[in-house]
């Protein structure tokens, strides 16, 4: 399904003073997949989180509002999609497939394959796999995924 709001999404460079919203944000859409694959939310490991490859970090606004984080390290031709999390409230609009798409296509578009982790007890593995990435490697908590040779 897509948004119907998908014509008021943008993006911008995540900064400094984003970064108590995105400490919150993956309080907020992380805490209950980690305790349900077995492990223990810290501020430590959401600060390190937050913090790593944040030159990759785009703040994801629906009419200028934020409401999300992409981070997408596109290095030579193995990209990979670190982190995307949208506020509760906007889950299941269609914004992050949306979103997604558009990533996979620009991947495609520069001969890149596109690599993910995704936590096991997150549901989003299915939306992963709808579009067409599969599991290429197991452990312990997470699913290494990809698309693309």
């Amino acid at each position: 399904m897509q948004s119907p709001h998908v014509d008021q999404l943008s993006f911008r460079a995540a900064t400094e003073a984003d970064i108590s919203f995105l400490l919150e944000l993956r309080r907020r859409t992380m805490s209950a997949h980690q305790l349900a694959s077995g492990l223990e939310p810290s501020e430590s490991e959401r600060s390190e989180r937050v913090l790593a490859r944040f030159e990759c970090a785009r703040i994801i606004l629906l009419a200028n509002e934020p409401i999300g984080l992409v981070k997408v390290a596109r290095d030579g031709r193995q990209w990979r999609l670190i982190q995307i999390q949208i506020v509760p409230e906007k889950q299941g609009l269609g914004f992050g497939g949306w979103i997604i798409q558009n990533l996979i296509a620009e991947a495609m578009e520069a001969g890149a394959s596109l690599k993910l982790s995704v936590l096991k007890a997150n549901p989003a593995r299915h939306l992963y796999e709808r579009l067409g990435f599969w599991v290429v490697n197991t452990g312990d908590y997470v699913y290494e995924m990809q698309l693309g040779a």
